[in-house]
């Protein structure tokens, strides 16, 4: 099955103004997650991992594209996503993460067999995540974040913001349109023209990014923003 879940990340060709890696349509991925609470969401609890906010955002941009598997594509039969088909073609048993292929791709030692293949290799802390979150249940959860505009700074916010949105598809020399931001100076270069401040908040004109899946909320658009507005220091 290991093989099944071969992540190749084909990625086609595009920029953020006018196109990029490709993914599904925009639109909201399980528009009704798991609420615990009965009263449309619950405030984030630091100690969780949810899957809206924290594990959908970094499976799309890592491996739901365009010849790997979106739902056109489907490589393999594995379709990453929504909850229901990273849960079934990802053979996702709750509680049980060292029994199910979508993290036993990301830990495996044979480099041929590893996924997503390196360069483009998940980073510790991200496989962690999609352990942990595993490990409490697979569940289809959600949460609304205290998120806090006063806090801005590349390494807190910005950089692991572009890490679980953008990466996958816009990192190392084979970045989708030579746009690279897994780096400072890579964001700082696609600021230029407007196109990441274009892209992330829709404008016309531009495309839409993330082209799927859950996009920024308005806070970390504002958070983005300030930390222009500010000189995008690498602080």
């Amino acid at each position: 099955m290991r093989q099944t879940l071969a992540l190749s990340l084909l990625v086609s060709t595009g920029l953020l103004l006018g196109s990029s890696c490709t993914h599904e349509p925009l639109n909201p991925i399980d528009p009704n997650p798991t609420d615990t609470t009965g009263t449309g969401g619950r405030v984030c609890d630091p100690d969780t991992v949810y899957f809206q906010q924290d594990v959908l955002p970094l499976i799309v941009s890592s491996c739901a594209m365009s010849g790997c598997h979106d739902a056109a594509s489907a490589q393999d039969g594995v379709v990453l996503t929504s909850y229901t088909s990273i849960m079934t073609t990802g053979d996702v048993k709750a509680g049980q993460p060292n029994n199910s292929e979508l993290y036993e791709v990301l830990v495996e030692n044979d480099p041929d067999k590893i996924m997503p293949p390196p360069p483009a290799s998940l980073t510790a802390a991200q496989i962690q995540l999609i352990k942990t979150w595993i490990q409490q249940g697979a569940q289809n959860n959600s949460c609304e974040s205290g998120c806090d505009t006063t806090a801005y700074t590349f390494s807190g916010t910005i950089q692991p913001m572009m890490q679980n949105f953008c990466v996958g598809c816009h990192a190392g020399t084979s970045a989708s349109a030579y746009v690279q931001l897994d780096s400072h100076a890579g964001v700082v270069a696609a600021l230029s023209n407007n196109r990441l401040m274009g892209a992330v908040t829709h404008q016309t004109g531009y495309a839409a990014m993330p082209p799927s899946g859950n996009g920024l909320t308005n806070c970390q658009i504002r958070q983005l923003e300030l930390w222009v507005a500010a000189g995008a220091p690498n602080n």
